[in-house]
């Protein structure tokens, strides 16, 4: 498995310190979540208030340079967050981090450890390659609403990722689709991190592998490949 991954000159030129490190897993066993994963998930908060000490998530550097890219294409990153952050903000809360399945669990974990966006897609589900560009707004988005399946629409010149068949996460990793999420039928996934400076590509490059170990961890035996980073 091979799914090529391109970013646009246009986001580039948005955001000219960003690097991303794939990793790809084949032969994947997804559960649901387990004591194991769940410690996992208590372990990540526990090292994010260390790395925070005592300062919220948007205050990290790392956090307000996604703020600072998510204000250039538009968004309002205090209401719209980016992946990172939201997780950060409620690992940090009463109601900690949600359990969804291994998988999630995993690489919610990771996220949250390194204060990094991660996001999880099944490949099998992708559709030719992925693609982070500035939307046109008038790609489609399947997401759910009160359970029922809805179509949305990005905003144009939003920072999305697409496949040949629509956007797959909208402002950059802000909310996933439905349509390529891992579930526990999942069997191939494409594990995306995504840096911006100053984040250095080492930092990515460690949570990437981090994320490596556990997926073996929790899916014994599923071949995983991890890609050096791209970008900056």
């Amino acid at each position: 498995m091979t799914i090529p991954l391109t970013v646009s000159d246009e986001v580039r030129a948005l955001a000219p310190g960003f690097t991303h490190v794939t990793v790809e897993a084949e032969g994947l066993v997804n559960t649901p979540s387990s004591e194991g994963t769940s410690a996992l998930l208590d372990d990540a908060a526990r090292r994010l208030a260390v790395r925070l000490e005592g300062r919220a998530p948007h205050e990290d550097p790392h956090m307000a340079a996604w703020r600072a890219a998510y204000t250039a294409f538009g968004a309002k990153p205090a209401r719209t967050r980016n992946s990172a952050e939201a997780l950060a903000k409620r690992a940090l809360s009463y109601a900690g981090l949600p359990r969804i399945n291994a998988l999630v669990d995993v690489y919610n974990a990771v996220s949250v450890a390194h204060l990094i966006p991660v996001g999880g897609e099944d490949a099998d589900r992708i559709h030719g390659g992925m693609r982070l560009v500035r939307a046109k707004g008038d790609e489609e988005f399947p997401t759910a609403a009160e359970g029922e399946r809805v179509i949305e629409h990005p905003e144009r010149g939003e920072v999305v990722w697409c496949d040949d068949s629509g956007v797959t996460c909208r402002r950059w990793n802000w909310r996933q689709g439905t349509r390529t999420r891992l579930t526990e039928e999942s069997r191939s996934a494409l594990f995306l991190l995504e840096g911006l400076a100053p984040m250095r590509a080492g930092e990515v490059a460690a949570a990437g592998a981090e994320l490596a170990e556990l997926i073996e961890k929790f899916s014994p035996g599923a071949r995983i490949t991890v890609n050096a980073p791209v970008g900056a």
